[in-house]
């Protein structure tokens, strides 16, 4: 176990599948400007993800993107597999994020955008209305034509706090499972659980989230059955979309990585998983959870939610 988590052995080198181009050009630089000037994070960045230049810059026909993590960039958990920094006692809130993150969004112009947050259980709430707050604001200033994901923690439970948030307003509520049930302890922090966050899964759908999302990392040392018993649990519980994608070791720190699932794996895994029902799946080696492959499926989705229901109240 502790060579697991130390990280004293991978068992393969990274494979070529798994390279990517140093990040650039003009929209990247301009929302890595933006950022720094209203003084907002991204997980993009926080969490050392491997598709920042594809998604903040935009090209081949899709909307530069970037996920903004909420509540400052310093986490309450230490997870084995994540690059956030952690602290029991973590900075204030920013009053001004709600208003800064809604002023930068309205100021790209793009149609969708992904909250993210750390983990802050020093709050009473979780920071459940600051999340919500944001929301609003955002579905405010965009005259409620923006799509807003947010990819929120577990609030340690508290289904009241998953009812504020999915009741704010937002379009997709995401919260992570991570990783297989048998593996939950040695990748995820000790406070957070299968059970807990299929419950908080249920519990949004049932305080009206019109789409639940979630993701599992690969890679971990999970079984090809057991990735596929998680798949039909999730379904089972109401969950609409689900990405998987390659664990990537961010530093020596952290836990190794198991195995390198290749593309055919992957594929097989998004055949299963579509086989069982869920609205959209994305699963390949470089897929996040914020990752830009369901952005355009759910862009539409949603759309034709929208307006059906405009139409039916004609």
């Amino acid at each position: 176990m502790q060579e697991f988590l130390d990280g004293a052995q991978e068992k393969a080198r990274k494979p070529d599948w798994l390279k990517r181009t140093v990040p650039g050009g003009d929209k990247y630089t301009e929302i890595k400007a933006k950022l720094r000037e209203l003084k907002l994070h991204t997980v993009c960045e926080e969490a050392r993800c491997p598709n920042i230049g594809e998604c903040w810059g935009g090209g081949d026909g899709h909307t530069a993107t970037a996920t903004i993590m909420l509540m400052g960039d310093t986490c309450t958990r230490g997870c084995r597999f994540c690059a956030v920094k952690t602290s029991k006692a973590p900075p204030p809130l920013d009053p001004d994020e709600p208003e800064n993150t809604a002023k930068a969004v309205a100021a790209w112009g793009i149609d969708y955008v992904v909250l993210t947050s750390v983990d802050r259980d020093d709050l009473p709430d979780g920071g459940a209305a600051h999340i919500t707050a944001t929301i609003r604001g955002l579905k405010e200033k965009t005259q409620g034509r923006l799509l807003v994901e947010a990819l929120v923690p577990d609030f340690q439970g508290d289904l009241d706090s998953v009812s504020m948030v999915a009741q704010s307003g937002l379009d997709v509520y995401a919260h992570n499972v991570e990783t297989v049930e048998r593996l939950q302890g040695v990748v995820r922090d000790r406070r957070a659980n299968w059970a807990q966050s299929l419950a908080t899964l249920r519990a949004a759908k049932a305080a009206g989230a019109r789409i639940t999302k979630t993701s599992i990392m690969l890679g971990c040392g999970e079984q090809p059955a057991e990735v596929v018993d998680a798949l039909q649990e999730l379904r089972d519980n109401g969950v609409d979309v689900v990405t998987l994608g390659q664990y990537m070791r961010p530093t020596k720190r952290h836990m190794a990585v198991a195995e390198y699932v290749t593309p055919e794996a992957f594929a097989g895994f998004e055949t299963a998983a579509k086989n069982m029902g869920f609205m959209y799946v994305a699963a390949g080696p470089m897929v996040r959870s914020s990752y830009r492959a369901g952005e355009f499926y759910l862009t539409n989705v949603l759309r034709e939610q929208a307006d059906a229901k405009e139409a039916a109240s004609v």
